[in-house]
């Protein structure tokens, strides 16, 4: 899936299943063959390759401008 504008660090999106806390958003740490992504509520950290990422994702809620 290409997104446009790219993934970008600090980028929030929102996922497909929920964490086991409830959320399903995930404020993006990294973006390249991995992506890093935290919880916005609980705060964990995991790796899912870009493959995964991708059928996973449902949509981008905040988009980092490209300066920060």
């Amino acid at each position: 899936m290409l997104l446009d504008p790219p993934l970008r660090p600090g980028d929030v999106v929102q996922l497909k299943k929920r964490h086991a806390c409830g959320s399903d958003l995930w404020k993006v740490l990294f973006a390249g063959a991995d992506v890093r992504l935290k919880c916005v509520i609980c705060g964990r950290v995991i790796f899912i390759d870009r493959g995964k990422f991708s059928s996973r994702l449902k949509k981008r809620v905040e988009i980092t401008e490209a300066g920060n």
